[in-house]
């Protein structure tokens, strides 16, 4: 089993990472699950770096009632060095702990090139993809209330419609392997009146762009109370023969490698017996399970 999807970033103002001791425990946390490789995958918006090069995107979308929380979000976590964390990881690969040099790849509308080409200098193992926000608007977080009091203003079809667009333009600009909680649009609870349009829609994106998918465990502690994707969704990007990974989206060591049994028995079921490892962003196949 892998965990293609693991966070690390410091919970202060401080620069300094998480050390060699604490990536350790994670490796030791995830092989309870029986997953024998890790992704680490901080996020693109917590480096100066990244901010850097998308500048204050949220002046240049027009007025939005979000526009001033999206600022807050930026100024409280692009406060990190890229060279760091990517320092950091290469050391726990030569220390020999099981772990892949990858990023998440936030979704920046007609930014995407910018971003690759900074991504380009580092020693990435695999790149992974998500769409947090439409405009200004962070449709998954939760713990916000001006986020989530937008959910009771616009049309949720709507949402679900502009999410799959973001998708599609992320996939089709060849930036990233792997597609993070592809219907991450859900996670407030908030469902369109036919799912099924919006996951044919961006299940076509993801075989358009042969990239593998996400089967995180992630959903299963929110709101939606389901995993991504859906089932349906699932369904979908088998019959397109996608490859896939899975992940606990871990932000804190007791949820890594989280029911990881649970997301293989979903795959098994399907008839998919192997899942989709990443070097130097070259993909190669692996056994669902080793054991």
């Amino acid at each position: 089993m892998l965990d293609y999807h693991l966070h690390l970033w410091p919970h202060s103002e401080s620069s300094v990472w998480f050390d060699l001791d604490q990536i350790a425990a994670y490796c030791e946390e995830a092989a309870t699950h029986g997953v024998s490789e890790l992704a680490l995958t901080e996020h693109t918006h917590r480096f100066v770096d990244v901010a850097a090069v998308v500048g204050p995107f949220w002046l240049r979308s027009g007025h939005e009632p979000t526009n001033a929380t999206m600022a807050e979000y930026w100024d409280f976590h692009a406060r990190n060095s890229l060279e760091a964390y990517v320092t950091l990881a290469q050391r726990a690969k030569d220390e020999g702990l099981p772990v892949k040099i990858g990023l998440e790849v936030d979704y920046f509308k007609d930014q995407m090139d910018l971003v690759a080409d900074l991504l380009a200098q580092y020693p990435f193992d695999v790149l992974i993809g998500s769409v947090h926000w439409l405009g200004t608007w962070q449709p998954d977080d939760i713990d916000n209330e001006i986020n989530m009091a937008e959910w009771t203003l616009r049309d949720v079809d709507q949402c679900w419609k502009d999410y799959s667009a973001a998708l599609e333009e992320l996939c089709a600009l060849d930036v990233v392997d792997v597609l993070a909680h592809p219907d991450l649009i859900k996670v407030a609870g908030y469902v369109a009146t036919n799912p099924a349009e919006y996951w044919d829609e961006m299940a076509a994106s993801a075989a358009r762009a042969d990239v593998s998918v996400e089967l995180s465990s992630a959903g299963w502690n929110k709101p939606i109370g389901e995993q991504y994707p859906a089932e349906g969704f699932l369904d979908r990007l088998v019959a397109k023969n996608l490859t896939f990974t899975t992940a606990s989206d871990a932000h804190r060591l007791e949820r890594v490698g989280q029911r990881a049994g649970d997301l293989a028995a979903l795959l098994e079921v399907r008839g998919v017996h192997e899942l989709a490892s990443y070097r130097a962003r070259e993909r190669h196949m692996i056994p669902l399970r080793t054991n």
